[in-house]
C-alpha cells in the first residue's frame, strides 16, 4: 500500500492539459488530428476534449477546422500577471501594516472605477467594514479621492457625472464643487484624508500610485482616537507608495 501512495491524479485533466499545449504551439491552429498525434492521445478522446473546451472558451475552433487558444485563456494570463504584480508589493504592504500598526490598503482606477485590490490587515489590525462598496464610495474615502485629485479634469468630470455623491455619514461630502475644492487643498497633499466620512469612528490617509499608466491609491485607516498621527502617517506613506509603484511598473 505504500508504494502507491501519492497524489490522485485526474487522467482527463492531465490529457487536457497536454492538448492546450499542444494548441498554443501552433499559432495559425492545429487540427484534431495533429493534435491527438502530438499528444499521443486517441483521435476520439482528443475530439471530446477538444469539443469541451471549446464549449468553455479555452480553446477555438477555426472555420479551416483548426484549433487556437480561446478568450479565455487569454482573461486567465491577463489575472495571472495581475497577481504576479500583487505577489510583489504585498510584502511592503504587510511592511506597513505593521510599522504604522493600521490595514493598508490598496486600489487602482479601472474602467472608469474606483476599485479595492488588495488589503492586508491582521488581528490587531482590522480593516474598516466595507459597508458600502468602493465604486459607489470614492467619494467618501481617502483611497478614492486620493484618485479623484491626480485624475485630469474631463475624468474627473466624467467620474463624477456618473456617481452619486451619497450621504454615508454626517461628514460626507456630497457636493461635487465643495469636493473639489477639498481635493484642490488638502493640508497634507499629495495625500488627502477622509475624517469619518466612510465611517463614523474611522479616519483614512491615502496617497497616489501607479501600476503604469494605471493610477491607483495607498492608504491605512485607523481610530478616531488617532487623528493626531495622521500627517506623521502620511509621510510614512510617500515613501511606500514610491516603492509600490517601482515594484508594479516592473515588467513580467
Amino acid at each position: 500500500m505504500g508504494a502507491q501512495d501519492g497524489p490522485t491524479l485526474i487522467t482527463s485533466v492531465q490529457r487536457a492539459m497536454r492538448l492546450l499545449e499542444a494548441v498554443s504551439s501552433h499559432q495559425n491552429g492545429a487540427p484534431a488530428k495533429q493534435l491527438a498525434r502530438e499528444t499521443e492521445l486517441p483521435l476520439a478522446t482528443a475530439y471530446h476534449l477538444l469539443r469541451t473546451l471549446v464549449h468553455d472558451g479555452y480553446v477555438r475552433k477555426l472555420d479551416d477546422g483548426g484549433f487556437v487558444l480561446g478568450d479565455k485563456l487569454q482573461n486567465l494570463r491577463t489575472t495571472g500577471r495581475a497577481q504576479a504584480l500583487l505577489s510583489r508589493v504585498r510584502p511592503t504592504l504587510a511592511a506597513l501594516r505593521d510599522e504604522l500598526a493600521t490595514p493598508a490598503y490598496l486600489t487602482f482606477y479601472e474602467e472608469g472605477e474606483i476599485r479595492v485590490t488588495e488589503i492586508v490587515d491582521g488581528p490587531g489590525t482590522p480593516r474598516v467594514d466595507l459597508w458600502v462598496g468602493f465604486e459607489d464610495a470614492g467619494h467618501a474615502t481617502a483611497l478614492g479621492k486620493s484618485v479623484l485629485r491626480e485624475l485630469d479634469e474631463e475624468s474627473r468630470k466624467d467620474y463624477l457625472s456618473r456617481h452619486h455623491l451619497a450621504d454615508l455619514t454626517p461628514r460626507t461630502i456630497t457636493s461635487p464643487p465643495e469636493l473639489l475644492r477639498r481635493l484642490e487643498t488638502s493640508p497634507l497633499a499629495p495625500a488627502v484624508m477622509d475624517l469619518e466620512e466612510y465611517a463614523l469612528g474611522t479616519v483614512c490617509v491615502a496617497v497616489p500610485v501607479y501600476s503604469g499608466d494605471t493610477l491607483g491609491s495607498l492608504g491605512v485607516s485607523l481610530p478616531a482616537n488617532r487623528l493626531s498621527r495622521l500627517p506623521e502617517i502620511s509621510a510614512r506613506l510617500l515613501p511606500t507608495a514610491s516603492r509600490v509603484t517601482r515594484s508594479l511598473s516592473l515588467t513580467i
